[in-house]
C-alpha cells in the first residue's frame, strides 16, 4: 500500500511563488528598519512617520532652546541643550551613588547620664558614606554633633552650632573617613536617659562611656 501524498508534495509551490514570499519578507523588514529601527535606535527619519509615532524621541538629536541669559541683570539669548530622555547625564559626583551588597544597619544605644556627666558616641564611617540618626532625651542636655578627622590631630569639624535641647534628628554624609557623632552634657538635677539610634552603612559604633 503506498504512503498518503502530502498536498505540498503534490502541489510543490512555484518559483515564482517562492519569490513572491520572499521578496515579501524582505519588503516589510525594509518598511520595520526604516519606520521603527532607524528613527527609534539611530534618531534617522526619512519617511517623518518615526516622528508622528514619537519614535525619534526615544534616540533622536538633542534639542536646543533660546533662553533670556539674565544673570548679571542683561537681556541677551543663549542657546543651551536639552538633554536626550534616552542618553543619561554622567554624575558630576559618583560619590553620591553607594551601591551595597548588603542592607544598612541599624543600632540603638541609650546612656543614662547624672548631673554634670558627660559622654560621646561616634559612628565610624568612610568618605562620603550616609548615616540617619535620631536621638532624644528626658532632660536637658547640652549636645555637639562633630567629626574627627584622623589627619587633623586633635582638631575636629562642629556640624551643628554648640546647643541645648532634648532631641536631635537628622542625617550625615562623611565628608571624611573617621569618627563622626555625639558629645552629650547632662544640665539635669536627675538622671538622664539619653537614646540613639543610628541606621546606615557605618563601620562600627564607638561608646566612650561616661567621661567623667
Amino acid at each position: 500500500m503506498n504512503d498518503p501524498v502530502s498536498p505540498f508534495q503534490a502541489n510543490p509551490p512555484s518559483a515564482r511563488r517562492l519569490t513572491i514570499t520572499v521578496a515579501a519578507a524582505l519588503f516589510t523588514a525594509v518598511v520595520i528598519l526604516v519606520v521603527v529601527v532607524l528613527p527609534a535606535e539611530y534618531g534617522m527619519d526619512p519617511t517623518g512617520l518615526g516622528r508622528s509615532m514619537g519614535l525619534t524621541a526615544i534616540h533622536g538629536p538633542s534639542r536646543k532652546l533660546e533662553i533670556k541669559d539674565v544673570k548679571g541683570g542683561n537681556e541677551k539669548t543663549r542657546e543651551v541643550e536639552v538633554p536626550n530622555p534616552g542618553d543619561p547625564t554622567p554624575l558630576s559626583n559618583p560619590a553620591v551613588v553607594q551601591l551595597k551588597k548588603a542592607d544598612a544597619q541599624t543600632r540603638t544605644i541609650t546612656v543614662v547620664l547624672k548631673q554634670d556627666q558627660e559622654t560621646e558616641i561616634k559612628a565610624i564611617l568612610d568618605s562620603a558614606q550616609v548615616i540617619l540618626y535620631s536621638w532624644s532625651a528626658d532632660g536637658e542636655v547640652y549636645t555637639d554633633f562633630h567629626g574627627h578627622n584622623p589627619s587633623m590631630g586633635q582638631g575636629f569639624v562642629r556640624y551643628e552650632e554648640q546647643q541645648t535641647g532634648h532631641e536631635g534628628h537628622g542625617s550625615l554624609v562623611a565628608p571624611f573617613a573617621g569618627e563622626h557623632g555625639w558629645y552629650w552634657l547632662s544640665l539635669s538635677d536627675k538622671p538622664v536617659t539619653i537614646t540613639l539610634k543610628i541606621s546606615g552603612y557605618f563601620r562600627d559604633i564607638k561608646d566612650y562611656g561616661l567621661i567623667k
